[in-house]
């Protein structure tokens, strides 16, 4: 079964409309035709006067459908042997795409944005299974599975109380530069090159490729010879693309997913910590902490992040929330400059809150601080309220 998205049907008919009333506009098509000596016609009212040119939103599904784009490649026997497994397994493969639940709109999003084929959005079902706390043997963390060498050449930081490998925001944008610079600088824009350099690294790639050439062969991904995991890295990811594109077939029913991000970014001017946010606002503490993986002690702070993802439907609520004045009682200072001879536990009992507080809200790995460096002090105002 062939899909046409509403999606697709909705643009294609508001191309059409919009090509209608140019030319209209040009005189090169009439939308009327008076009879011959008949008074100008008044203007009339058409149905697309009341149609909607933005489409309505279908499911995140739709819109990954109208961005796949290697669809010849699925004839390859490693592809079916592939899409043989997944739908061999399919609660398996629907306990896993549940788990992107929250992720999968916005990571579908960002991917198109970029004018990148819609399967790159499926590297985390290969990755990680979607689970930002995924965590392999060899040190690869978080939904798309970084090694803290890479990580730390593509700036995502590990501090103590945070690690940008869990960040799913910060992460996703992190994997899509990096899918685009390996792409640009060794593969003349080739993605499913760059894919198997994500997965085995560029030299690996780039040996293999140099082989293949002097065999006289393509230096394409699917002539090259790999280690078995890169061999199967690319088929895996077209195989599930396949599936998802034509569920039916391979009798898969995907979950509902609506096709709009499933969180809000809210701001980080304050230290904030995600139970007493959650208790001042009614919004779940176990759904607060799922989209913030990345805050691994539970709290957020300005040195450490720019922003806390909450719920879309609760962002008024907690804006509110964090831009209410706190009730002067419980209003401590919320910077403090450090003087020559302080140390970290004497400013901490000074304020009133721990050494371990002062600690993750600053980011701190130890107790070392030195004259002029500023300091956030942790407030009570969220837990006041």
């Amino acid at each position: 079964m062939t899909y046409r998205t509403t999606r697709q049907w909705t643009l294609a008919l508001a191309g059409g409309i919009a090509m209608i009333g140019a030319l209209a506009t040009t005189g090169q098509v009439s939308l009327a035709a008076p009879h011959p000596g008949a008074s100008p016609a008044l203007p009339t009212h058409h149905f697309w006067d009341d149609l909607t040119l933005d489409y309505l939103p279908g499911d995140a599904w739709e819109r990954l459908r109208d961005n796949l784009a290697w669809h010849d490649s699925r004839h390859d026997a490693r592809v079916q042997h592939w899409i043989e497994h997944y739908r061999s397994n399919p609660e398996n493969v629907v306990e896993i795409i549940e788990r992107a639940r929250p992720w999968m709109a916005w990571i579908t999003e960002q991917v198109e944005r970029r004018g990148l084929p819609g399967e790159v959005s499926l590297i985390p079902f290969i990755e990680s299974s979607y689970d930002p706390h995924a965590r392999s043997h060899r040190g690869a963390a978080g939904l798309w599975q970084f090694m803290p060498g890479t990580a730390d050449a593509l700036g995502l930081r590990r501090l103590n109380g945070y690690d940008g490998r869990l960040d799913v925001v910060a992460a996703t944008q992190a994997a899509l530069d990096y899918i685009e610079l390996q792409a640009e600088q060794w593969y003349e824009g080739d993605i499913e090159l760059s894919l198997a350099a994500y997965n085995a690294g560029a030299g690996t790639v780039n040996r293999a490729r140099h082989a293949a050439m002097a065999r006289g062969e393509a230096g394409d991904y699917w002539q090259l010879q790999l280690p078995n995991e890169t061999m199967q890295y690319v088929p895996k990811l077209n195989a599930i693309a396949a599936i998802i594109d034509d569920p039916e077939t391979y009798g898969v029913e995907l979950p509902e997913i609506e096709d709009t991000p499933a969180f809000a970014k809210i701001p980080v001017n304050q230290p904030v910590d995600l139970a007493q946010l959650a208790r001042a606002t009614g919004v779940d503490n176990q759904e607060l902490t799922a989209l913030n993986p990345g805050l691994t002690n539970g709290s957020a702070s300005p040195a450490t992040v720019d922003v806390v993802l909450v719920p879309v439907e609760q962002e008024e609520l907690v804006l509110a929330e964090l831009s209410a004045p706190a009730p002067s009682s419980h209003t401590d200072e919320s910077q403090y400059l450090v003087q020559r001879g302080d140390s970290l536990s004497a400013i901490a009992a000074r304020h009133g809150v721990s050494v371990g507080e002062l600690r993750r809200h600053n980011g701190l790995n130890g107790d070392i601080i030195h004259a002029g460096q500023t300091l956030q002090i942790p407030q009570r105002s969220l837990a006041a309220r």
